[in-house]
């Protein structure tokens, strides 16, 4: 006598295949929205932080105004579309896109602003982003994000 051999899966062992699988992405997909908007805010810092060397060009000219008109501090901000911010030059932005701000007239204790909008992660739009110059020519990153979100170097005491 012989016996069919079974064939395929039964439904119960499908049923737990989804349950594992729904278990995953539960857990997964928090911890992915977190790795989003912790990368996102260490990029505005890259972003943000590179404006430090022409600001401080700039101070050390002593060109105060920001602007790209003769005697001004043009420190060479690119749109992103992570930030809001108008342009703080004659140049256009692209749609979408903002600048961090340079705070003008430059100081000895001047401060570059990041708002963080466009397309930031829910969790970080309105949250800021400051570098400050301390008088003695040094940068300080302090930030409003939250703790779990916030990059290495860059404290939380704006």
């Amino acid at each position: 006598m012989k016996t069919k051999m079974q064939k395929g899966f039964t439904l119960i062992e499908l049923m737990i295949v989804v349950a594992i699988i729904g278990i995953l992405a539960a857990i997964a997909i928090p911890q992915y929205q977190t790795y989003v908007a912790k990368s996102q805010v260490s990029r505005v810092m890259s972003e943000s932080g590179q404006l430090r060397t022409a600001v401080e060009a700039c101070i050390l000219d002593g060109k105060t105004a920001v602007g790209d008109g003769a005697g001004q501090c043009d420190p060479g901000a690119t749109g992103s579309n992570l930030l809001t911010g108008a342009s703080q030059t004659t140049y256009t932005l692209p749609t979408g896109t903002g600048v961090p701000q340079v705070q003008t007239p430059l100081t000895a204790t001047t401060q570059i602003n990041a708002a963080f909008g466009g397309n930031a992660a829910i969790d970080l739009t309105g949250d800021f982003l400051r570098w400050t110059r301390t008088a003695d020519g040094s940068w300080v990153c302090t930030t409003d994000v939250d703790v779990k979100y916030r990059p290495a170097g860059c404290a939380g005491d704006l």
